[in-house]
């Protein structure tokens, strides 16, 4: 017989090192073929399905004192290795069962309670032959009595043929030990797993308990055929016993049946009596309910009666109208001495078509006959109420402005400025403000053309208040007026400028807003809480907050409709608001326009200021109400800032006639001009007048340079001196403000740049003109450096050693008069003393460096000759 796969020592060890990280021992190792099947029926390999091969380990490991045992299943990798693949815990094995489809009966499942889906077909292992079945079945079963305590279900196989099978298959097990170099050999624990595997099924105190239950019977049962006969004899004598107790009881039996039919009539006859009262039950129970019902309706009907007959009566009280309210709606007069009486048959009337509506009137009452006369009469009552109204309210507002516009004591006149009173105004309108709130509530649509007849009336009152006002400010204003030519070239550099104190026209601008632009936000806020609009009213600057009760708009009453409260705001209401508005204000911005263009007239730069004072009041207004006052405010910086556009673009075009004018030189005029007005522009500066302000310097500052650089243009031997010089100019005049204002700041560093160039290039110059073939022998020095070595150069034609000392000797013999020249050359064409110091500076600077520059390189090409050191030459510049 070919040797087992257990008793392999090499697949043991590969085991070990497969489950090394477990630190487990591993006791026993079989081969076997792995494949898919359900409990009780084989699998079958078809194709795609082969057999794979596995090893079984069984390891154990020691933890306090306490044995647990695993079932490592281990799979073959692509290099050969084994690689641990399943982990089971014996402590979960629950079931073992042999296929019995499986003719060689090789093939075994096992089961454990802990599998996550018991839907999946569990693994079928199959063996080489029976004996390695029962070996690996054997262990595992001693395992899990001797650790666990307990055994597996074992379907399929006879337990007592395994136990006799390990009996056989078990040899002698020598106790002794061969030892060799000290060391115990690897057959002992061979042997001690094979003891193991020979250990019985049935424990020692089970053997002796079978024993014990045996002995109970007195018997010689070494012989069957004794036994057989014994217990035949026993069963007969029980039989003969049970059919003798049968035949004693038979008139037992009979007295006991008599009993039970006298019973039996007895129960049929109650049955009887039972079914005769229960039919005489339920007819009784039939007529109490009958009973019970007629009462029921009727006492229903009772209180459907009482409470119909309430119903009606009350309906009959809201259907009722009062000859004092009718009298009132249909003829009454609107005095104010009579608004108390017209107001409550207003209410009156209100809280009747409301409780003839939905939900206060019950549907069901829609449709009566009464109900539908009644609303009409109603309805026509509140129509005429509604049209009498509205007539008088109109004649009413217009008699009221017409009165003020008739009074001219109301009205600035000359010498005296009227600040406008609408108190006496606000209060008679006040009088007639809970009418209003009734009207909406019983007509919405009726307060369209009421509301145009109070924006039509008072915008005359608005807008000649506002003209008669505004013509006598301009007329009580004296103020001197400061030119609009602030950068003309014509008049020469030493222009005088007017700088005549016109505080005054600001000031004039900034009473006309100061008057005007809160009585405009009362007047919007006033006309929307008395014309009834549904959106939130606005508290002017300092004045009390919406909800305090001092506040002049308050009307003193509260919304009838809850509909229409502040808080419920739409944006249909709010639009309505807006062209109301629209038709009380529209028109009053032109007096305000000719303030503005006098202002200018006047000085332009005063629209600086009153660009800061709009744009602060701009900034005041955020309620709903004062939503045309915001327009007006936007509309008014508008027409400022395009008349201050209008001066800029004028000055511009005075600062581009420069360029037309004859050949120019030194300092233009518009830059020491332009630092007169910037410093002038600074003073006007108020708010948020900044950016407009910088949008000018922007587009000064660009015209101003563009214009220098085509009058430097049109004479290419002076423009760098033109260029410099008025750079220079534009630093010098500007230093004090760039140092405060950033838009200033950063053309004054291009101005610096610029002005570095021009000096770069108008220095260059002058030292060329006098030291061309000096420098220009230098240039042709590096240019061949870049193609020929130097020790090559002195052989190249006109740069000879002897060429060199030509050029030394013309250009540095006598170098003191050659410098000089170039002072006198420099100090001609500027026009500006102030500058040549820096630019003689300048000047020796750059010399020295190009002459440093031409003394290395001759230091280096022509090493033996000698020139004129660095240090002399400076020393030479510095006595200069």
């Amino acid at each position: 017989m070919a040797k087992s796969s257990a008793d392999d020592l090499e697949l043991r060890r590969a085991c070990e090192v497969a489950i090394e990280a477990t630190k487990q021992k591993v006791v026993l190792s079989i081969r076997v073929a792995k494949s898919r099947g359900i409990w009780g029926k084989s699998g079958k390999v078809g194709k795609g399905q082969m057999a794979k091969p596995r090893v079984l380990a069984i390891s154990t490991k020691e933890k306090l004192q306490q044995t647990k045992a695993f079932l490592h299943v281990l799979k073959y990798s692509n290099g050969g290795v084994l690689e641990p693949a399943k982990l089971y815990k014996l402590k979960h094995l629950t079931k073992v069962e042999v296929l019995t489809n499986d003719p060689s009966g090789c093939t075994f499942m096992l089961g454990f309670d802990n599998l996550r889906s018991q839907s999946v077909a569990p693994p079928q292992w199959t063996m080489r032959n029976i004996d390695d079945r029962n070996r690996l079945l054997l262990y595992i079963l001693n395992i899990c009595k001797d650790v666990l305590g307990r055994l597996p279900k074992v379907v399929g196989i006879d337990v007592v043929e395994m136990a006799l099978w390990a009996k056989e298959n078990t040899p002698a097990v020598p106790k002794k030990q061969n030892i060799q170099d000290g060391r115990a050999m690897d057959s002992v624990a061979e042997s001690d797993m094979k003891v193991t595997v020979e250990k019985e099924l049935v424990s020692q105190a089970e053997e002796e308990d079978m024993e014990a239950l045996l002995g109970v019977y007195v018997m010689g049962i070494g012989e069957a055929e004794a036994f057989s006969e014994r217990l035949k004899r026993e069963l007969h004598a029980l039989e003969a016993a049970n059919v003798h107790a049968i035949l004693e009881s038979e008139p037992l039996v009979d007295e006991v049946l008599q009993g039970l039919e006298a019973a039996t009539i007895c129960v049929d006859d109650m049955d009887e009596w039972l079914g005769i009262f229960n039919v005489k039950l339920r007819h009784m129970r039939e007529d109490i309910e009958s009973i019970e019902t007629r009462n029921n309706q009727l006492e229903m009907q009772s209180v459907n009666n009482k409470a119909l007959i309430e119903e009606l009566d009350k309906l009959l009280e809201r259907l009722r109208i009062p000859s004092e309210y009718a009298a009132c709606l249909t003829g009454g007069s609107f005095d104010e001495a009579r608004m108390l009486q017209n107001i409550e048959a207003c209410e009156w009337l209100t809280g009747v078509l409301r409780s003839l509506e939905a939900p206060s009137l019950d549907p069901s009452y829609a449709n009566i006959r009464a109900v539908r006369e009644k609303r009409a009469e109603l309805d026509k009552l509140k129509t005429t109420f509604v049209r009498r109204a509205s007539e008088f309210l109109r004649n009413y507002f217009a008699s009221l402005v017409d009165f003020m516009i008739s009074d001219k004591s109301y009205f600035s006149q000359r010498g005296q400025l009227k600040r406008p009173d609408h108190a006496d105004l606000r209060f008679k309108c006040r009088t007639y403000a809970r009418l209003l709130q009734h009207l909406k509530s019983l007509d919405k649509n009726c307060l369209g053309p009421l509301r145009k007849a109070y924006c039509s009336s008072l915008n005359l009152l608005l807008r000649r208040e506002a003209r008669e006002f505004a013509n006598e400010l301009r007329a009580s204003t004296k103020a001197s007026r400061n030119p609009t030519v602030w950068l003309e070239g014509s008049t020469g550099s030493n222009q005088n400028v007017n700088n005549a104190d016109t505080s005054t026209v600001s000031e004039a601008y900034a009473k006309m807003l100061t008057i005007f632009i809160p009585l405009l936000v009362d007047e919007s806020s006033f006309f929307s809480h008395f014309m009834c609009f549904g959106v939130s009213a606005l508290a002017p600057p300092g004045s009390p907050a919406n909800g305090d009760k001092s506040n002049d708009d308050d009307l003193g009453i509260m919304d009838i409709d809850d509909n229409d409260n502040s808080n419920n705001k739409s944006i249909s209401e709010l639009g309505a608001l807006n062209e109301s508005l629209r038709d009380l204000l529209d028109g009053i911005q032109e007096d305000f326009y000719a303030v503005v263009d006098w202002a200018y007239k006047i000085d332009p730069l005063r629209c600086i200021s009153m660009h800061g004072i709009t744009e602060r009041y701009i900034s005041g207004q955020k309620a709903d109400a004062a939503g045309y006052v915001r327009l007006l405010l936007d509309a008014l910086e508008e027409r400022i800032t395009a008349q201050f556009t209008r001066f800029v673009d004028e000055a511009c075009h005075q600062i581009e006639r420069n360029e037309r004018n004859v050949r120019q030189m030194g300092v233009l005029s518009y830059i020491p001009r332009f630092a007169t007005l910037a410093t002038r522009m600074e003073q006007y500066i108020q708010g948020q007048s900044r950016d407009l302000v910088d949008q000018a310097y922007v587009k000064f500052i660009g015209v101003m340079f563009a214009t220098l650089d085509k009058i430097a243009q049109t004479d290419q031997k002076y423009a760098d001196i033109i260029l410099l010089e008025n750079y220079a100019a534009f630093q010098n005049s500007l230093y004090d403000l760039a140092n405060v204002v950033p838009t200033l700041a950063k053309f004054y560093h291009q101005a610096s740049e610029s002005y570095e160039q021009a000096c770069t290039r108008h220095i260059s110059v002058i030292i060329y003109y006098q030291f061309e073939r000096l420098f220009q022998f230098a240039r042709r020095i590096e240019d061949l450096m870049y193609t020929i070595t130097p020790e090559e150069i002195p052989f190249q034609l006109g740069l000879s050693k002897m060429d060199l000392r030509k050029v030394v000797k013309s250009s540095l013999s006598g170098v003191d008069k050659h410098i000089g020249a170039m002072y006198k050359k420099l100090q001609k064409n500027l026009t500006s003393e102030e500058l040549l110091p820096s630019l003689w500076d300048k000047c020796k600077k750059e010399y020295l460096d190009k002459y440093d520059s031409f003394a290395q390189l001759v230091a280096k090409i022509y090493p033996t000759e000698t020139i004129p050191s660095v240090t002399e030459i400076r020393d030479l510049l510095a006595t200069m």
